[in-house]
């Protein structure tokens, strides 16, 4: 039996993007500031630059664009 998802899903945000809308649509989700977002992949990036560029990747490509 499927159930359908009722609460507030992690999207991509297509208005307020520099890239694909990942770190906006996480920070949104978190009620954060993008800023804060992006300086924390950034610094992810620098630490882990593979595990974090493949992750930003996947996210961009799987994650749902918000409709609204």
């Amino acid at each position: 039996m499927k159930e359908k998802y009722v609460g507030n899903p992690i999207t991509k945000d297509l208005l307020n993007r520099k890239l694909s809308g990942v770190c906006a649509g996480i920070a949104k989700h978190y009620n954060m500031p993008i800023i804060t977002v992006r300086v924390l992949s950034v610094i992810l990036g620098i630490l882990f630059p593979l595990p974090a560029v493949f992750a930003y990747l996947l996210a961009a490509f799987l994650m749902p664009t918000n409709r609204y």
